[in-house]
């Protein structure tokens, strides 16, 4: 019917002697159990089958009516021992103390398909002691985000937390959507989502922060023995290899957010993962239009702290906060130093490789950071949308001659929002820069088809916008949950040409740029 639940978690690290679910301090501790909130009228929206056929989950359970009264927390798994997790971190930039899930609560781990076991964590499931001035509940817009967002990054290759299943819990729930003091009462809902290990830098940072080496030292241990394996290392030279391997993954992730366009919106420490994963789907967006500066939260509107150009600066920011907490048990700072000088490195080079590839520069010359930067420059000046334009790039016709006029530019001209930029101003760039690209492909070995084809598995033709989720919403909120399914279904294949499926391949439309949810997005959920 449904997988065994073990409780790995709660066995190795310490518990919150408190069983009070009251907001609070907690010391001394990893944890505290809590139980979730009971829902009036739990009722499935959506499922992820793919998903809950790896976890163990089978056919006649999840379309059982007890599927969503286990997913929603009404009732609990037999042997699970549900817990909020107790962490710190930087928000913004500035120490914010205790943190801790707040309206998250896992029911414990599952063994998977692939003999690993993954952590079932329910999101919007109630106040926890770590909720501070927060109800701990979720509302549909924000856990619809995150259902469709989980997977469709998972499907992108990218390293993420997922989504099983999207709840609806028949409770309405008070939220200021806007931050204007209008706060209204939304549908509420519950996402069940799932990882290794919900595991953050915070994590450590709150045992550093409070002078509890022993606690530290525990934290560094279970998490090396569960997640790290090839991490054969003892003593201090255990903690400097999981430090160095915690940065290889974030920086990859990191690339692999800036290939796609994707802004996290809020990269605080609280919300890095030490597995590398994408995690807490709150105000993110993919660019529309390619702007460096773009962020999607309207709480960062005026600084610009989490803008797309700055998450791999950011990413590193964050990797030095871990390595302070991670420095009282070495005691020194050169190894640390060391790791994040040459991480930082690599980065520059993983970054600028990736831009190679989205072009379809496959070898090495001397003039391809002049040909990357001014492309980039290009994009920001002439409001070309990212994802239209470098999946239309793939169909440039190297072996045709150019008469280097604007119908040359036909291939790409959809992905301009304004043609009369490129029309005018910015025509004699566009040009300059096709031609130094065409000179430039002649060096690949490769055909136009066989560019293509490389092209088209690193830049996907379907990505979540956020007016696509904002449709969704809209639609959830009358209880139509059809166009979720077709999002999903949708994004299960980002890199496919999938015709039946053309209308998503699009400019943002205007209406979008207006309305609440569809550009940028506050942290209210």
């Amino acid at each position: 019917m449904f997988p065994k639940f073990y409780s790995k978690f709660v066995e190795n690290l310490p518990a919150d002697p408190v069983l009070e679910n009251q907001v609070r301090k907690v010391f001394a501790s990893a944890y505290s159990f809590v139980n979730p909130v009971q829902p009036t009228a739990p009722k499935v929206m959506h499922v992820s089958k793919e998903l809950a056929g790896f976890l163990g989950f089978d056919i006649d359970f999840i379309e059982s009516s007890d599927f969503a009264e286990y997913m929603s927390g009404k009732k609990l798994f037999p042997n699970s021992k549900p817990y909020a997790m107790a962490y710190a971190g930087h928000q913004f930039g500035n120490w914010a103390g205790q943190l801790g899930d707040g309206r998250a609560i896992t029911l414990g781990e599952v063994e998977a398909k692939d003999h690993k076991l993954y952590s079932l964590q329910l999101k919007g499931s109630g106040k926890t002691p770590y909720s501070r001035t927060a109800d701990g509940l979720a509302v549909l817009r924000s856990s619809v985000r995150e259902h469709l967002c989980s997977e469709a990054m998972h499907h992108l290759g990218i390293p993420t937390t997922r989504s099983l299943s999207l709840i609806a819990t028949g409770d309405a729930v008070l939220r200021d959507m806007l931050y204007n003091g209008n706060p209204a009462y939304e549908p509420g809902a519950v996402v069940c989502r799932v990882a290794e290990s919900f595991i953050r830098f915070g994590n450590f940072e709150l045992f550093a922060s409070r002078n509890e080496p022993d606690l530290l030292q525990q934290m560094v241990d279970f998490t090396v023995s569960n997640y790290f394996p090839e991490i054969k290392s003892k003593g201090k030279q255990k903690v400097i290899d999981f430090f160095k391997s915690v940065a290889e993954k974030t920086t990859t992730m990191i690339v692999d957010w800036q290939r796609v366009g994707f802004v996290h919106g809020v990269m605080n420490t609280d919300n890095m993962s030490i597995l590398g994963l994408t995690i807490d789907y709150g105000p993110y967006g993919w660019m529309d239009n390619f702007d460096l500066t773009w962020t999607p939260n309207t709480t960062d509107k005026d600084f610009r702290r989490y803008r797309y150009e700055n998450q791999p600066i950011i990413a590193m920011w964050n990797l030095v906060q871990l390595a302070n907490a991670l420095y009282s048990l070495v005691n020194e700072v050169l190894p640390f130093q060391e790791i994040i000088d040459s991480i930082d490195k690599q980065l520059e080079t993983n970054l600028h490789t990736m831009w190679k590839s989205k072009l379809g520069l496959f070898s090495d010359a001397p003039n391809d950071t002049i040909i990357v930067a001014s492309l980039l420059e290009l994009l920001q000046n002439s409001e070309v949308d990212m994802i239209l334009f470098f999946r239309n790039l793939a169909n440039f016709k190297n072996e045709e001659k150019l008469d280097f006029q604007y119908q040359d530019l036909d291939f790409i001209a959809n992905a301009f929002y304004k043609s009369e930029i490129v029309k005018t101003e910015k025509l004699e760039d566009w040009l300059q820069w096709l031609e130094m690209y065409q000179t430039r492909l002649q060096k690949e070995s490769f055909t136009d088809a066989e560019r293509k084809q490389k092209m088209d598995l690193i830049n996907p033709k379907y990505v979540l916008r956020n007016y696509m989720a904002q449709l969704a919403i809209d639609a959830a909120e009358k209880e139509d949950y059809s166009l979720i399914n077709e999002l999903y279904t949708l994004l299960q294949k980002p890199y496919e040409e999938q015709p039946e499926m053309e209308k998503w391949f699009a400019k943002r439309p205007d209406w979008a740029l207006d309305k609440p949810g569809c550009s940028m997005l506050s942290c209210s959920s």
